[in-house]
């Protein structure tokens, strides 16, 4: 094993906010969470930059900062890409590769880390769709699993690059859209998380476990947005509400570092656009920033994004 100070850690919320990026499809977005669909043989590509950090963390359900970390940074590139299997089935792949350290020196103590991540994969599928009124309802389902990539370090918070598991989702989708554009969409995920291997064969979870195995606790994820098209259906402009809610775990302790056990609840609000060029087909432009207003054992994140989409017909 490596020393502690070569490996880093962040909380399960990024896990799921990382591979809720975007990619293109006839001028529209293709993530896990929305209402769009690729047709068969059409594939894209993206590659994602985000940058995330904060200066203050709940510990707990109490909002506070840590001088010893001073403000966290953690950056993040993922090459995606969506392939069409089927008009209404469509598969998502994501590869993040991330890194995170203090802009604040901390006297040599701790290191941030870098690596890949967790490979996600995401199977989509259009259940239903209808004309109901002035606009289209549209039911859909999305299955999704993520497994470590790299040997990493989970129980090193805040720097870790994951939290070290594997992860089943289940998200249901309704969307309804009106003919000018405008759209409404939420969406309702459980995620089933299993164990992480820790550097050390003692930790405490609400009582003392004398193992190096901890569990992840599962998760509810639930996601509300409106939305509209612009200028042909070229722009798309978004406001989203995002919310984790650990199902179990234990809180962290005062003037202790956080752990993979630990309960984490965030409140996300954010802003985003996608533009795709009419005169250069398949090419794409996105960019999001997003605010944590409120959570429990989680960093108070402010996040911005960008990123260049293609796509193609196989």
């Amino acid at each position: 094993m490596k020393n502690l100070t070569e490996y880093g850690l962040f909380n399960p919320l990024l896990t799921f906010l990382l591979i809720t990026t975007l990619l293109l499809t006839e001028g529209r977005a293709q993530t896990p969470t929305d209402a769009i669909m690729m047709k068969q043989r059409e594939s894209c590509i993206a590659v994602i930059y985000d940058h995330g950090r904060w200066d203050h963390y709940w510990e707990g359900t109490t909002l506070r900062n840590n001088e010893t970390v001073s403000t966290l940074n953690r950056t993040m590139i993922m090459p995606m890409i969506a392939i069409g299997i089927h008009d209404k089935i469509n598969l998502i792949v994501s590869t993040p590769y991330v890194k995170t350290k203090s802009s604040e020196p901390n006297g040599g103590r701790f290191a941030g880390a870098e690596g890949f991540q967790d490979i996600g994969l995401a199977i989509k599928a259009e259940l239903f769709k209808h004309q109901i009124g002035k606009g289209k309802l549209a039911v859909l389902s999305t299955v999704g699993f993520s497994t470590p990539m790299s040997n990493y370090l989970s129980d090193y918070r805040p720097y870790s690059i994951g939290f070290g598991a594997y992860e089943w989702s289940f998200r249901g989708i309704l969307q309804y859209e009106l003919d000018n554009g405008v759209y409404f969409r939420s969406s309702l995920a459980h995620l089933w998380r299993g164990q992480t291997e820790a550097e050390r064969d003692y930790y405490y979870n609400n009582g003392s476990y004398y193992t190096a195995l901890m569990d992840v606790p599962n998760a509810w994820n639930y996601q509300a947005v409106a939305g509209t098209w612009l200028l042909n259906y070229s722009l798309k402009l978004e406001a989203s509400y995002t919310a984790i809610k650990s199902t179990s775990g234990d809180d962290i302790r005062k003037y202790n570092a956080g752990q993979p056990t630990n309960k984490v609840q965030s409140d996300l609000l954010g802003i985003s656009a996608q533009y795709y060029f009419s005169k250069l087909k398949g090419l794409g432009l996105l960019a999001r920033f997003s605010q944590v207003i409120h959570g429990r054992n989680t960093g108070k994140f402010t996040t911005l994004r960008g990123g260049i989409t293609y796509q193609f017909k196989l």
